[in-house]
């Protein structure tokens, strides 16, 4: 495990996750939580990815960063469908 690939995939996932809390205003978490489970998801999800690409994700970095952002973004959005909205 690369040490400036888990930095890349921290912060893209952490930067998804607050674009997805934008685009679902509705089910939004908040900057702190949808950067946290941005993170988690984009890292998470980024270390996956590499062991099923095991010559690389494609793309490279840019590729790592994109798709983090993109499964960073997904956590964030099932947190918040799954949140119980006041009655």
């Amino acid at each position: 495990m690369d040490p400036t690939t888990l930095i890349v995939q921290l912060i893209s996932g952490a930067v998804g996750g607050n674009l997805a809390g934008l685009i679902a205003k509705a089910k939004n978490m908040g900057p702190l939580i949808n950067s946290i489970l941005g993170a988690l998801g984009g890292a998470g999800g980024g270390q996956i990815l590499e062991q099923i690409f095991k010559d690389g994700i494609p793309g490279g970095q840019a590729g790592n960063a994109g798709l983090s952002a993109i499964l960073g973004a997904i956590l964030p959005l099932i947190a918040g469908y799954l949140k119980k909205t006041p009655a």
